[in-house]
C-alpha cells in the first residue's frame, strides 16, 4: 500500500516537530574523532562507542597519534565493540592515508572520504553533514527501515532509498531528516515489535503493508 506525496510530507512535518531537537548521540571534538566514532558505531550502539572513545580520544586525539599503535594495541581499546579486529585494521589504515595523502586532515568530499578504508557512502555522508555542514543524507539501518516501512521510500538498497529521500526532502533538511528517522527508529519504529500505538504517524503509516508482508523488512 503506497501513500501519497501529500501524506509523505505530512509524515515529515510530524517528524520535524517531534524530533526537532535531535542530535547525534556520538561524542567527539573534531571531524577526525567523528570519523573514528562513526567507523566504530557499525553494529555497535552509540553509548558503547562513547565509552570506548572517551579513553581512546584522550590518549590519541589526532590521526598521527595512531601511527604509533600496532593493530593489537588498538584492538585492546576497542575490543568491546562489534567487529573490532576489522575496525582496528581500517582505522589504522585510514589514519595513515589521512597523514600521507591528505596532510593530516579528513577530506571534505565524498570521493576522497570513500577512499579511506572502512568508509562507505553512509559514513561519508555522516562526515560531510555532521562534520562539515554539507548537505548529505546518510542511510543507515534505522533510516532504511523506517523510510521503507512508512512508505517514504521504496528502494531495495540504501543508495536507492537515499536517492528517493533526497528527492522528497529539501536539501537544507537532509541532515536533520537523517536524525529524525534514526530517532524514530530507535524510540518507536523498532525492527522487531514496533510501538505503533505510540507513533505520531500511526494514522498515516501504511502499516497494513508491513503487517501483511513482514519478509520485506
Amino acid at each position: 500500500m503506497r501513500i501519497t506525496k501529500k501524506q509523505k510530507q505530512q509524515i515529515l512535518k510530524i517528524f520535524e516537530s517531534t524530533y526537532q531537537d535531535a542530535k547525534t548521540a556520538l561524542r567527539f571534538d573534531s571531524v577526525f574523532q567523528l570519523l573514528i566514532a562513526v567507523i566504530l558505531s557499525a553494529q555497535t550502539n552509540d553509548n558503547q562507542v562513547n565509552k570506548i572513545t572517551r579513553d581512546l580520544f584522550a590518549r590519541y586525539p589526532e590521526p598521527k597519534d595512531y601511527l604509533l599503535l600496532t593493530q593489537g594495541e588498538l584492538e585492546q581499546y576497542i575490543r568491546t565493540c562489534g567487529l573490532y579486529k576489522n575496525k582496528a585494521k581500517n582505522i589504522l589504515a585510514s589514519c595513515r592515508m589521512i597523514c600521507e595523502q591528505f596532510d593530516g586532515q579528513v577530506p571534505d568530499n565524498r570521493n576522497d572520504l570513500m577512499l579511506l578504508p572502512g568508509v562507505g557512502r553512509k559514513t561519508a555522508n555522516v562526515i560531510l553533514n555532521v562534520g562539515f555542514g554539507k548537505p548529505a543524507l546518510a542511510v543507515d539501518t534505522h533510516v532504511f527501515r523506517v523510510a521503507r516501512r512508512l512508505g517514504l521510500a521504496n528502494g531495495a538498497t540504501p543508495d536507492a532509498v537515499e536517492k528517493e529521500l533526497c528527492a522528497l526532502i529539501p536539501k537544507e533538511k537532509w541532515g536533520s531528516a537523517h536524525l529524525w528517522l534514526i530517532w524514530h527508529g530507535r524510540k518507536i519504529c523498532a525492527a522487531q515489535k514496533p510501538k505503533c500505538h505510540l507513533c505520531p504517524c500511526e494514522e498515516i503509516c501504511p502499516k497494513l503493508n508491513y503487517q501483511t508482508n513482514p519478509k520485506k523488512e
